[in-house]
């Protein structure tokens, strides 16, 4: 495993992490699925120890993940240790209604880092993340004020930013241009590659980077095909139509054969490529199973700068076409 720094931060992560919105389990929003479906906690617990082993010593939840449940199933294995670097996120809630709402309140922004803090078994969150806050509430203010006082109060030791996933930039900008947190989480993936600018900016103001969805819900793993169904709790059920599956596949396809002729399957060339762009410190899969993380711990390949040059022949349009349709999908 390799070991990067957190930007300019005193972090050092491992450059394949474990994205841990899946062992949240099943968790609605009204109709709407916000999580992976259910999930076994003591598989999901068996996961984050072979993970740890294989030298993934990065792990990012939110407080949203199965409404505070993956935070509990990291605190019951890691507890107050130092071993790995935990990052965790807060502003989104369930209404009263049942939908969701998006609270970035200094209110609630300091109440829930003290019960992620209790669900984690932890002093000090590492790094503490605005969920997908947008412009209208980093200009208003007092969501910058809250964390800046959870940094100052020891409670966090420094904070970023989740950056939406179509549109990153603005917001990013707005933190840089202001000197403001010491990481982004963004999406970065083979096919959308739009926040690639706000990696090379990041880079070099010294910001952290975390890649997510490097796999797409799975959909750059070749698993899946066109027919291909999710439970009605399962947040892929509305997220992969057929059409964006077939579209994908059509796409990537002779590249997935490309790689495969040397020795390369297309997770490991997702991975490796999201990992391979300058400035990314860490790629947080989604992981399930003791066996997903080994698998994802090994994922890099030597050949990630061949990867890089080969993804390059992708169509650029055909790959905006389809992030255009996921972007359809909310």
């Amino acid at each position: 495993m390799e070991y990067r720094a957190f930007g300019n931060t005193d972090l050092t992560v491992s450059v394949v992490g474990f994205g841990a919105w899946a062992i949240g389990g099943s968790a609605m929003a009204g109709t709407t699925p916000i999580g992976w479906g259910a999930a076994d906690d003591a598989t999901s617990r068996a996961a984050l120890r072979a993970a740890y082993e294989a030298g993934i010593t990065f792990c990012d939840t939110a407080d949203f993940y199965g409404l505070g449940h993956s935070e509990t199933l990291i605190g019951d294995v890691f507890g107050n240790s130092d071993r790995v670097v935990i990052a965790t996120k807060v502003g989104h809630r369930i209404a009263g209604d049942g939908s969701i709402a998006y609270d970035y309140s200094a209110s609630h922004i300091r109440k829930a880092c003290e019960e992620s803090l209790r669900r984690l078994r932890r002093e000090q969150i590492d790094l503490y993340q605005l969920h997908s806050a947008r412009m209208a509430h980093l200009e208003q203010g007092e969501c910058l004020e809250a964390m800046e006082r959870l940094r100052e109060a020891g409670l966090v030791r420094h904070w970023g930013l989740s950056l939406n996933t179509f549109a990153p930039g603005a917001e990013a900008d707005f933190l840089l241009a202001r000197g403001l947190g010491s990481g982004f989480q963004l999406v970065l993936n083979l096919l959308n590659r739009r926040a690639l600018p706000v990696v090379e900016r990041a880079r070099h103001a010294g910001v952290g980077v975390i890649a997510r969805m490097a796999l797409q819900f799975g959909l750059l793993t070749g698993a899946f095909h066109a027919g291909t169904t999710f439970a009605a709790d399962d947040h892929r059920s509305f997220r992969l139509t057929d059409e964006i599956v077939a579209k994908t596949r059509g796409l990537l396809e002779p590249f997935w054969q490309e790689v495969a002729e040397a020795g390369i399957t297309p997770t490991q060339a997702a991975l490796s490529w999201a990992a391979a762009v300058p400035g990314v410190s860490t790629v947080i899969p989604g992981i399930r199973t003791a066996a997903q993380a080994e698998q994802n711990a090994l994922a890099l390949v030597p050949e990630a700068g061949w990867v890089l040059e080969r993804a390059a022949s992708l169509s650029p349009e055909a790959c905006e076409e389809i992030v255009a349709l996921m972007q359809q999908r909310g």
